[in-house]
């Protein structure tokens, strides 16, 4: 049967609102990151943890939505949806960054202006397929796999988990996933105390480094929110969003744990929010009632909004990083109109870029896909 026949479920609103409640953490962390003196004090210290709570929402989400539906879905029918909802996007996110490239010559990228033209438009087509590129197509200089949208990485590492688990680990039982479950959570566990950054950062660069820590960062999150789909039945838990958010953002400004003398602290602590905290906030997201039309409105915009700023909020973070490494020594009270500014043209560009291609591009998609 055409996946296309199979409708959509209703949302969890909770949870929409809840992953653009971290979409916008995500860029007060980019916001904040070029001002830091070292990766220990940033004021958004544990922002980059949103990409592993993301992770979850996302198993959560597909185990809801496909888990049960299989004998009317196949394979190629569940890729495609997972390419009409995604992709536009990422072509977006990669072309904005190539039409801004050039402008973001400063002393942080100092060759920038030497890249030819044609190096780009392969960078840039090559980008729209989310495959990384190898260090030597690397153009800016930080060794990125998507060097014109830097948050390119988590989603070729959610494709591969959406593959993952359309090819067989859909398949397992709530015994064999939980045990899966467990084991992935044993290797993160311990890649986390261990490594010697002290956190679970990495996934970004075409090494073989990198991509372990970036399979070790998806595996735990995107199927342990599939497990927790399973086997959780939703309570009904009062000011559920109002929790979740305040749990949200108080482990993503979480500031640094041990210091640089203990940096296997702040691994437990990353570890112990990505395997328990965060399966809890989902839960309880995932447990909440709307209270109110308000609440309601709320929770469908920041859903609405939170992938298109996610995937191209970085565009424009470009620019700002190219100004404060060319006003070195500006803090944060000098340099905050400019990161307003920067916040505030971001949710203009996702939302332009929701209305004005996002659900054009989806709807002509799902016709010409059926």
């Amino acid at each position: 049967m055409d996946n296309n026949n199979l409708g959509t479920r209703p949302h969890y609103l909770l949870l929409d609102g809840l992953r653009g409640i971290a979409a916008i953490i995500v860029v007060f962390f980019h916001l904040t990151e070029p001002l830091a003196t070292s990766h220990l004090d940033n004021l958004v210290n544990h922002g980059y943890l949103a990409v592993d709570f993301f992770f979850l929402l996302s198993g959560f989400v597909i185990g809801y939505a496909y888990d049960d539906r299989w004998n009317q879905l196949t394979i190629g029918g569940f890729l495609r949806r997972r390419f009409e909802r995604l992709q536009p996007l990422v072509v977006l996110g990669m072309t904005l960054g190539a039409i801004g490239f050039y402008f973001t010559d400063s002393t942080i990228w100092p060759l920038i202006h030497s890249v030819p033209l044609w190096k780009l438009i392969v960078v840039m087509l090559i980008g729209w397929t989310i495959l990384p590129i190898p260090l030597s197509m690397d153009i800016r200089g930080w060794q990125e796999m998507h060097p014109l949208n830097s948050v390119g990485w988590s989603l070729f590492f959610e494709y591969i988990a959406n593959i993952l688990y359309a090819l067989g680990i859909r398949k397992l039982s709530n015994k064999a996933l939980a045990c899966f479950v467990t084991l992935a959570g044993a290797v993160l566990l311990h890649f986390a105390v261990t490594n010697p950054n002290g956190d679970v950062t990495g996934g970004w660069t075409l090494t073989t480094e990198h991509m372990r820590i970036g399979i070790t960062r998806t595996l735990f999150p995107f199927f342990a929110g599939l497990l927790l789909s399973r086997v959780t039945r939703p309570a009904h838990i009062k000011n559920a969003f109002l929790w979740c958010s305040l749990l949200v953002t108080a482990v993503l400004f979480t500031p640094r744990i041990g210091g640089a003398d203990y940096l296997w602290m702040n691994g437990l602590f990353e570890a112990f929010c990505i395997i328990m905290v965060f399966p809890l906030i989902v839960y309880i997201g995932a447990s909440g009632v709307v209270r109110s039309r308000t609440e309601e409105k709320i929770c469908r915009f920041l859903g609405n909004l939170s992938y298109p700023l996610y995937m191209t909020h970085y565009v424009l973070v470009y620019f700002y990083v190219a100004w404060v490494s060319n006003h070195k020594g500006n803090t944060l009270a000098q340099a905050w109109p400019y990161a307003l500014l920067t916040f505030s043209g971001a949710i203009g560009l996702a939302y332009a870029s929701l209305k004005g291609y996002d659900e054009p591009i989806r709807a002509w998609l799902r016709k010409k896909l059926k």
